[in-house]
């Protein structure tokens, strides 16, 4: 901030003002980020997936990814190696870290992440390194808000 000028004000933005993102698998809505709010330091979303859904794996050149589980559990692979990640439990995912999720409990589970720094192009933040099926773009999803 410029020395005397006045700080940008505050701007709320809803899980209901961002559109879904399902091409990993999943909902995925990015609702603090350069886009809806201006950031600067990173991005933060929220993460819904139902019984059976899965994110692919990817993994981030540049920022690393704060993981927190609200509710349910889903078995998360880190560079290989599985994991249980219930509620109420959190990851920190290093810059690098290849990673998936599969929600294999009974119950819709729901996520907020937060990542940074931000790479240098939006475009640049993700490397997918497996694509979502046919049959797992076309299973069916629980719309956020009444899991």
């Amino acid at each position: 901030m410029t020395p005397g000028a006045a700080p940008a004000a505050p701007k709320v933005v809803s899980i209901h003002d961002v559109a879904a993102n399902r091409r990993r698998g999943g909902d995925i809505r990015t609702i603090l980020s350069p886009l809806t709010v201006g950031a600067k330091a990173g991005f933060m979303g929220t993460l819904t997936l139902a019984p059976g859904e899965i994110v692919t794996e990817h993994w981030h050149p540049y920022s690393e990814e704060f993981l927190f589980c609200v509710r349910g559990e889903v078995t998360a692979r880190f560079n290989g190696a599985e994991y249980t990640l219930p509620a109420e439990s959190g990851v920190l995912i290093p810059v690098g870290t290849r990673h998936r999720l599969v929600n294999t409990g009974g119950e819709t589970a729901f996520f907020v992440f937060c990542s940074g720094p931000l790479a240098p192009r939006p475009d640049l933040g993700h490397v997918d390194t497996e694509e979502l099926s046919p049959a797992q773009a076309a299973a069916p999803h629980t719309p956020v808000g009444t899991a």
